[in-house]
């Protein structure tokens, strides 16, 4: 019987999610498409995060959007998996708008660190 849990998210892009999780310094791969969980057993992730405790994260497209899986019971990581997507929704958001921004002719100038953890990026645009 399968433990996995697939939690779903407004993940879209693959590379940038693969940068949101850098820059929080979350060690990733894409070099063994499965991850572990429990009595051995296996899923399917197009992005997989390694666990000291041989239990994976991963991270699979269901046709729509990235969507977490991990067995719960063996989630490893130094906060909660409410904190941890939090974490890479508010960076992959980051990353989305720098992205974006970039693409429509905007320049980033400067980004903010709230004491509550919100970012405020100054983008700017010449004629």
């Amino acid at each position: 019987m399968s433990h996995f849990t697939k939690i779903k998210t407004r993940l879209y892009n693959l590379e940038t999610l693969k940068k949101s999780l850098s820059d929080l310094n979350i060690d990733w791969t894409v070099s063994n498409k499965e991850i572990r969980g429990y009595q051995n057993t296996k899923h399917d992730a197009e992005l997989v995060i390694r666990q000291d405790n041989k239990y994976d994260i991963g991270f699979k497209w269901n046709g729509s959007e990235y969507e977490l899986v991990t067995d719960l019971m063996f989630w490893s990581q130094g906060y909660s998996v409410d904190k941890f997507l939090n974490r890479v929704n508010q960076r992959y958001a980051y990353n989305s708008i720098i992205g974006v921004s970039e693409k429509e002719g905007f320049q980033f100038t400067q980004t903010e660190t709230s004491e509550d953890g919100s970012i405020r990026l100054v983008l700017r645009r010449f004629h």
